[in-house]
């Protein structure tokens, strides 16, 4: 299957709470839109490595993806080399995704910045006809996709551009509140971390909905470039 948005987070959440309105709305455009997890955020301080595989599959679901992927790499303590690379180029390769959205390139936690420029790297490393890669007993084809492009967490990033996702934020808040071990739940027993404040949870409205009055819109999702963003014309610039 040919995807043509791969996003890809280094625990499960990120991709909904970066990119998710986004997401929803290239799926209801007719997309084929895929998820890969990095990790299954095993050291998660709520919640276990299980119940996050439920809530990431009840979440593809809201989105309406192709397809959801974990490699199950080490949560915290995986690294940038030539093994984690070639896991991810492999999938990659599989899907052939002319858009890889992924981890913001600096971030509070240090999986993010390590799995942007993992990612990153993967991404260019997947063009390369003498890397070569098996799936299932078959050598896979070289495929680097178009656009590599960063979204925003937790720190409030200048965005680059920002996509007007108007009329999607409702499906990108259900697909974060999947995640009910992690967020806000004023009867739940377990510690509190800095993603489980009611603070936190109106945060993704409230800063998708800032985003959108710069640009005059109700809601926008902002992203980051390792590249200059270009256009056919000038008139395609809102």
């Amino acid at each position: 299957m040919k995807l043509d948005i791969l996003a890809v987070g280094a625990h499960p959440d990120d991709v909904e709470l970066g990119c998710g309105a986004t997401i929803a709305k290239a799926v209801a455009e007719g997309k084929r839109v895929g998820i890969l997890d990095l990790t299954r955020g095993e050291l998660g301080t709520r919640g276990t490595a299980e119940t996050r595989d439920e809530e990431a599959k009840h979440a593809a679901k809201i989105l309406g993806v192709s397809v959801r992927e974990n490699l199950g790499f080490k949560d915290a303590f995986f690294v940038n080399d030539k093994a984690h690379q070639l896991e991810i180029i492999k999938i990659i390769r599989k899907y052939q995704p002319d858009i890889v959205l992924c981890n913001a390139i600096d971030d509070r936690h240090i999986d993010h910045g390590k799995g942007s420029k993992l990612v990153s790297d993967a991404c260019f490393l997947s063009g390369l006809l003498k890397v070569e890669t098996e799936l299932n007993g078959e050598s896979q084809k070289h495929w680097r996709p178009t656009h590599v492009y960063h979204y925003i967490q937790w720190k409030s990033i200048e965005p680059d551009f920002v996509v007007d996702v108007t009329g999607y934020i409702g499906v990108k808040e259900k697909a974060v509140y999947a995640y009910k071990t992690q967020f806000f739940d004023p009867e739940s027993k377990e510690p509190e971390t800095p993603i489980s404040s009611k603070n936190f949870t109106d945060s993704i409205n409230y800063r998708a909905r800032d985003l959108g009055r710069i640009i005059g819109v109700e809601f926008a999702e902002g992203f980051t470039s390792e590249r200059y963003v270009a256009v056919e014309n000038i008139f395609d610039l809102k």
